[in-house]
């Protein structure tokens, strides 16, 4: 239970349909604050108050060192390569249904976690599929998709066949003090620090040049760090400085040169790729998919599925080939499967053309 309205529902659901229910709140980063100011107090102390409205237990949990291990640490090696992470991948895989499913079935004997994913899991024979939720907005496949057949045995996502509307409906009707709490947004350790900011405490930010497609100078930027694929805003050039007033696109970092090569239009062809190679590919179903399948795929959270095909795969990685060009590939992101609504698995980013 984070203290959002999501998994306070989802504690009230499982109620609802007779299992035992304990809450559980994950501290997995020290912001540093003390007191009533701290995050991390505000949420649990939330969660705590929803156990109560709802009268079960609300424990506390801390995974700061494994979370920094696992999650962080993975998270500024892949920054320094001009990378870009995605942090909740990762925690999902390695902190939520690892380290705590774990700990939780071994120390208090817990059958089964639950979290406010909104995802579906069923049951076909041995098998777990992962599906997509009846909310096709909120669908969270994307951040789960590396997850295996234990992991997903010994789950439950009780949101699968609501929207959001109603979730909020039921926290209402429920009274539950979280009713009306704003959805928690972007990456949870930056929380409404600028990303630039938040990240040169951690990565020392060396400027460089910003490039045009031709090499030309247009002037200088913070750091590769501060930067990512397809970003628009805070690139810090003006819209009169090239051939037209069109905004600036990062397309490119180059970590050996320190250089940032910038282009005026959305749909520049460096901002566009049909060919993507993924690394270490994972399959839910332990079974890769077979040259020339017709599949869908995200190459980032909230993209349509888009329709592409299997050119290669292997143990060590995927090459699909898109219908269509895809805009802002970003390396280190996931590139994730999909067949009939089933999501299928996926890999990391490691090139595209």
């Amino acid at each position: 239970m984070s203290g959002g309205v999501d998994s306070s529902v989802c504690a009230k659901i499982l109620l609802d349909q007779g299992y035992e229910v304990e809450g559980f709140f994950m501290k997995n980063w020290d912001y540093g604050l003390d007191g009533d100011d701290c995050p991390s107090k505000i949420e649990f102390e939330d969660a705590k108050k929803v156990g109560k409205t709802l009268g079960i237990k609300v424990h506390g949990f801390s995974y700061i060192y494994d979370y920094k291990e696992k999650v962080f640490d993975v998270f500024l090696e892949e920054i320094k390569k001009g990378h870009t992470p995605n942090p909740d991948i990762l925690c999902n895989r390695e902190i939520k249904f690892n380290v705590f499913l774990n700990e939780v079935k071994s120390l208090l004997n817990i059958d089964t976690i639950a979290t406010g994913h909104y995802a579906k899991i069923e049951q076909r024979g041995e098998q777990f599929i992962l599906g997509k939720p009846k909310d096709n907005n909120k669908d969270q496949t994307y951040f789960l998709h590396a997850l295996n057949q234990y992991q997903l045995s010994h789950s439950l996502f009780p949101l699968a066949e609501y929207s959001k509307d109603e979730i909020r409906q039921i926290a209402r009707d429920a009274n539950l003090p979280v009713s009306e709490k704003k959805d928690s947004t972007g990456i949870c350790f930056i929380g409404k620090n600028k990303f630039d900011e938040f990240i040169s405490k951690y990565l020392e930010a060396v400027p460089g040049n910003i490039v045009s497609e031709t090499g030309k100078v247009l002037g200088k930027h913070k750091g590769l760090i501060c930067y990512t694929i397809g970003q628009r805003k805070g690139i810090g050039l003006g819209g009169g400085l090239g051939e037209n007033l069109n905004a600036w696109y990062v397309a490119k970092k180059d970590v050996k040169r320190n250089e940032l090569t910038v282009v005026q239009d959305t749909n520049h062809p460096l901002l566009m790729s049909q060919t993507i190679t993924a690394t270490k590919p994972h399959w839910i179903l332990e079974a890769a998919p077979k040259v020339g399948d017709l599949l869908e795929a995200q190459v980032r959270y909230r993209q349509k599925h888009q329709p592409c095909e299997v050119v290669s795969v292997s143990a060590e990685t995927i090459v699909v080939r898109f219908v269509h060009p895809q805009r802002a590939v970003a390396i280190g992101q996931s590139l994730v499967l999909y067949e009939n609504g089933q999501c299928l698995g996926g890999g990391v980013i490691s090139d595209y053309r």
